[in-house]
């Protein structure tokens, strides 16, 4: 069969060799390894790091039956800005005119956002006979308006009433609705206007474990070494790894931190990433002995740093949109075995809760991280059990093989059966 993925923001196979591949990546994958053509379309801008990958529309073939597409679309600096919006449109003005020339495919999967790509994946698919699937992430348009001031918001909602129109229209056109989240499928169902049918269905971030040779991980302990980070210490590693932005509650860290040093416990907090406020972090980390911040690493450093670490960091703003998610770095955390010390409420904090894997703080009371980090130091056999527990949760809900593998079966039935009927 041939199966198209739409999808922008997310890290190519063809970026670089040591690439960590995201969902539709992993996705891709499967449904080449299964048989499948596979046609991705995407950017040219790469968002993670902010850079062109090429001038103009590029078809790329990464294998066999396994091609990306790239749209070419302006740069910009800023995630917030008319840059952006205008790269949005014109990707989506580019795949609007660029599809009807490609095979037809016998199913579409688009990931919501984007609004504009989303819109003109339905019309095409609708104009076919082809089923689409949007696959909700992230709560655009909503999200947006909830980034200016609550007095500004009634405005910024009439500014996008095309957005909102463009929303209703693909969501209640597409042929079905999945997202990381029951909740998620709610909200997309939402714009839908419609109760959710057999075809409407959750399918979690799943993770994969990046295959990692024992030379770059002996290299990556050497490097976390030269950090002050060793094996051989009894030190309490605390790891974070993330695009180090606006979602991230750090002040309350650094307190924590400052915190800890004087009552002589023996913390390590690495924070690693980069993004837009790295300086700002590393301005109110000063002078701080037990906080490193090495900036963005890859995957064999992760690789052993989690392997010295004994909690992963979620320091998540309890955003509503967040609130009903589950964010990709915490599964990181527990494919590791490590348990998730977050500050992010709803959906992450019952999941924590309920398998015993890791522990939610008060968002923005260094106090209460304190408290949760020192129980935590303080009674190590209760930290091995929550790593146990993370392990074994990762093992049953979040392997990317059993993830990925229900996508690919869920996607190829659909695609068999374009009258509508339930997938099983």
């Amino acid at each position: 069969m041939n199966i198209w993925l739409i999808t922008i923001g997310e890290p190519l196979p063809t970026d670089g060799s040591n690439e960590r591949l995201l969902r539709t990546g992993i996705l891709a994958d499967y449904l080449n390894h299964q048989g499948h053509e596979v046609l991705w379309w995407t950017s040219s801008f790469d968002h993670s790091r902010k850079r062109q990958r090429t001038d103009r529309d590029k078809r790329i073939s990464v294998r066999d039956r396994y091609d990306i597409f790239l749209l070419a679309a302006n740069s910009y600096s800023s995630n917030v800005s008319l840059r952006r919006m205008r790269n949005h449109r014109a990707v989506a003005r580019k795949f609007r005119t660029l599809a009807p020339y490609e095979p037809l495919p016998d199913a579409i999967i688009c990931s919501w956002p984007l609004v504009e790509l989303c819109t003109q994946a339905v019309q095409f698919g609708n104009a076919r006979n082809v089923p689409v699937v949007l696959d909700f992430r992230d709560m655009w348009p909503d999200a947006i308006v909830d980034l200016v001031p609550g007095f500004v918001r009634p405005a910024a909602k009439l500014a996008l009433r095309s957005t909102y129109r463009d929303a209703r229209y693909a969501a209640s056109h597409a042929t079905a609705i999945t997202g990381i989240t029951e909740k998620i499928v709610d909200w997309g169902l939402g714009f839908a206007d419609r109760p959710q049918s057999g075809l409407d269905q959750a399918f979690p971030m799943g993770y994969r474990k990046q295959a990692v040779g024992e030379e770059d991980l002996e290299e990556g302990i050497r490097f976390w070494r030269s950090q002050g980070i060793d094996e051989g210490k009894s030190e309490f590693v605390v790891c974070f790894f993330g695009c180090i932005g606006r979602h991230f509650e750090i002040k309350p860290i650094i307190k924590a931190a400052r915190r800890l040093e004087l009552s002589k416990r023996r913390f390590k907090f690495v924070l690693c990433g980069d993004g837009p406020h790295l300086a700002q972090w590393r301005r109110l980390a000063a002078g701080c002995p037990n906080i490193v911040l090495p900036g963005w690493v890859d995957a064999a450093k992760i690789r052993s740093l989690m392997s010295l670490s004994s909690a992963g960091l979620a320091p998540y703003h309890s955003s509503w949109d967040f609130t009903i998610s589950l964010p990709n770095k915490p599964i990181e955390y527990l494919s590791a075995g490590l348990p998730v010390i977050s500050s992010l409420q709803g959906e992450l904090a019952a999941l924590l809760a309920k398998n015993d894997c890791g522990l939610t703080y008060q968002n923005g009371s260094a106090d209460d991280l304190v408290r949760v980090l020192s129980d935590c130091y303080d009674s190590r056999e209760y930290c091995a059990r929550m790593a146990k527990n993370a392990a074994a949760l990762y093992r049953e809900q979040f392997v990317a093989e059993t993830v990925y593998g229900q996508m690919c079966d869920y996607l190829t039935q659909l695609a068999r059966n374009k009258n509508g009927q339930r997938v099983t």
